[in-house]
């Protein structure tokens, strides 16, 4: 699946020709800062193309012809010293990837009294040289506004935990943009019948995000449910018993019923290759559909632990927005406004349906439900809170013109009673209070439904909008 693909960095430092036969040793020196931030970017989950050192414009549409073979996700322009803007514009033209400006010097300051002794004007010009960054950033800055090339800055030291910090929510940013851009997100059913809130432009999706939509269809789930043996639906159910609280009084049909849809789900995930879904369909009146649609949960809950996100009521916005946050490493639960409690100033969140089994606060109960509220049906659901700490939400909003933009806000999850109805639940703090979070949430209409993961990213989260060219707002 996406998560798993490796991100692909395009480095390339930037310098000017003509220095390096009037400063010994400057290049080679600028060199070495590349290549050790080469080596810095490279992990697992991470390709550097170590470009080099770009100094003449013949070497800048050579970088950005090789950019594009290389096909980078991401355009890191580390400015060593000054550089022509005429050595810039050719390389990110070619490229057509984002791009973002490492303004990076190699010491938090010069060593002026070291610097003083060196006595030789020439060998000190080259030593200040290699802390030039930040010189040529307004040249480059006036040129790619001017071409409307969007970039992005970081400012800093080469070698420090805040830069590092900075360049991690790039990268975590650039792993968004390319995840959506080659997820395969699968649309079963049709959208719960008068939400217009929730109801998005797919054209529009796959223009923004690049996200192929692969329309699936119930009647395929249900047969592949129905070809399912009983050595599968052991097996499930010994995970189930694994990775869920199983209560006492769940009736051994329903667990069946559930592990036979579970088993099909992940074969017409296999069999579509998709890395996402949204659903909604009650099957009345066509008894292999109810049964199948009434099953769904604990398999849904399932793979969105596996880094396969599933919204139901064909909530096609909001499973973006868990994809993103699973991306990101955060997690992605369903979840709405369920009530507030102003005696603990705090709001009561959650949803019927899957819930994100790997962020919750303790291992996640399944329950027996006589009829699922405002849907077709009786069966199992998972009844879970996500873990007591730090968390972000997220809303991926349409304004009125049609364009989307990311909502966010940075709260906590708090210990305290929660409504044990079988369902998902939490109870969320945030600075401005729940009256303050509510209304400013509410003033940036976004739709009823939204995902929340563990941990503050709203910083990420407003990067990975940049990238992709949407809204950001954060309400806290």
């Amino acid at each position: 699946m996406s998560n798993a693909r490796q991100l692909r960095v395009g480095l390339c430092g930037i310098g000017l020709d003509a220095y390096w036969s009037q400063f010994a040793g400057l290049k080679q020196r600028l060199e070495g800062q590349v290549k050790w931030l080469a080596e810095r970017l490279t992990r697992s989950d991470v390709a550097v193309f170590n470009l080099g050192l770009v100094d003449t414009p013949q070497r800048s549409q050579l970088a950005g012809r090789q950019s594009r073979l290389d096909d980078v996700d991401v355009l890191f322009l580390y400015v060593t010293t000054y550089a022509l803007s005429s050595t810039v514009l050719p390389l990110v033209q070619r490229a057509g990837v984002p791009v973002v400006v490492l303004n990076l010097q190699p010491e938090a300051a010069i060593d002026y009294a070291a610097f003083n002794r060196l006595g030789d004007r020439t060998a000190m010009t080259g030593h200040w040289l290699a802390y030039c960054s930040a010189c040529p950033a307004p040249e480059i800055a006036n040129v790619l506004k001017r071409a409307r090339i969007p970039f992005h800055q970081i400012i800093g030291v080469l070698d420090d935990d805040a830069t590092w910090q900075e360049i991690e929510q790039w990268l975590a940013a650039v792993r968004v943009r390319a995840a959506l851009g080659q997820a395969r997100l699968g649309l079963m059913g049709h959208y719960y019948n008068g939400m217009l809130d929730i109801m998005t432009d797919l054209t529009l999706v796959s223009i923004v995000f690049g996200t192929h939509l692969e329309i699936v269809e119930v009647d395929e789930l249900s047969a592949l449910a129905g070809a399912v043996d009983e050595s599968a639906i052991a097996q499930r159910l010994e995970e189930f018993h694994v990775s869920f609280d199983v209560q006492p009084d769940c009736p051994l049909e329903e667990l069946r019923r559930a592990a036979r849809t579970s088993v099909a789900l992940d074969r017409l995930v296999s069999r579509h290759e998709l890395d996402a879904l949204a659903y909604y369909y009650k099957g009345s009146g066509v008894a292999a559909n109810e049964d199948t649609m009434s099953s769904i949960i604990l398999g849904t809950s399932l793979l969105t632990a596996r880094h396969i996100p599933v919204a139901g009521e064909y909530e096609i916005k909001n499973v973006l927005a868990m994809k993103i946050l699973d991306v990101i490493g955060a997690g992605g639960s369903f979840t709405e406004y369920y009530a507030m409690d102003f005696n603990d100033d705090i709001v009561l969140m959650g949803h019927d349906g899957p819930g994100h089994i790997a962020i919750a606060a303790s291992k996640t109960k399944v329950r027996p439900l006589g009829v699922y509220h405002g849907k077709v049906g009786r069966g199992l659901s998972v009844e879970m809170s996500v873990k007591h700490g730090p968390v972000t939400l997220l809303s991926l909003a349409e304004d009125e013109h049609s364009r989307f933009k990311l909502v966010a806000a940075e709260g906590e999850s708090v210990a305290g009673p929660i409504l044990e109805i079988g369902n998902t639940n939490s109870r969320f703090s945030f600075p401005p209070g729940a009256r303050g979070f509510v209304q400013s949430w509410n003033a940036q209409g976004p739709a009823h439904h939204c995902a929340v993961g563990v941990g503050h990213v709203a910083g990420t989260l407003k990067k990975a909008a940049a990238l992709m060219g949407l809204g950001f707002f954060q309400v806290c």
